[in-house]
């Protein structure tokens, strides 16, 4: 019996492969081992996606700046033998138990970083393994979150918030700031007004 992936699902799983790929792009050496970067079926979800991953970069790059969650990515590339010890790393992200938009992000950022390493590592065979696991995760222990959330559009506010306090963290408010925050709300706005004005 086939299984009919969700908007969700599917936004989740394009997403994920588009940020593991945009980080692999970063790595010579990955040259042979970009994969084909997938793609939505409609134009619609496309631009979600591609949304959401610009912000999950702008997070990401926030994030990388935290030496504790750099070591745990450093500790998992000797050890990728299999998918027990690889989710020790996304259960990191969510170690509380207290699941968000943010960490959702993060742990999508994190195994694009995670795939890097292993490519330096020159353990290039581990990239699927990591969209696979990182996949099988997201679906098991996230998925109905993000539908019970009211699914991606939801998460557009909220990851612009997330991007603003971590600027405004660095610099102070600025201009530019306040308009990244307003385009997501606006965005966001407008993808829910679209989909609200189809039914």
């Amino acid at each position: 019996m086939a299984c009919v992936l969700t908007s969700d699902d599917r936004v989740g799983e394009v997403l994920l492969s588009r940020v593991v790929c945009d980080q692999l792009a970063e790595v010579s050496s990955s040259e042979g081992l970009l994969m084909e970067t997938q793609t939505m079926e409609n134009e619609h979800d496309e631009r979600i996606v591609t949304q959401l991953a610009l912000m999950i970069r702008k997070i990401g790059d926030a994030v990388e700046k935290d030496g504790e969650l750099n070591d745990t990515i450093d500790g998992i590339v000797g050890k990728m033998s299999n998918k027990s010890n690889y989710w020790k790393v996304a259960e990191h992200v969510f170690e509380d138990g207290h699941i968000t938009w943010e960490r959702i992000a993060v742990l999508f950022y994190v195994a694009g970083r995670i795939a890097v390493k292993v490519v330096i590592a020159h353990l290039p065979q581990y990239v699927k393994d990591i969209l696979t696991w990182t996949l099988e995760y997201f679906k098991s222990k996230l998925l109905s979150w993000v539908q019970d959330n009211g699914g991606w559009l939801n998460s557009f506010s909220e990851l612009a918030r997330v991007q603003v306090e971590r600027m405004n963290s660095m610099s102070g408010w600025t201009s530019g700031i306040f308009l990244v925050f307003i385009g997501g709300v606006l965005l966001g706005s407008v993808i829910t007004w679209k989909l609200a004005r189809r039914t």
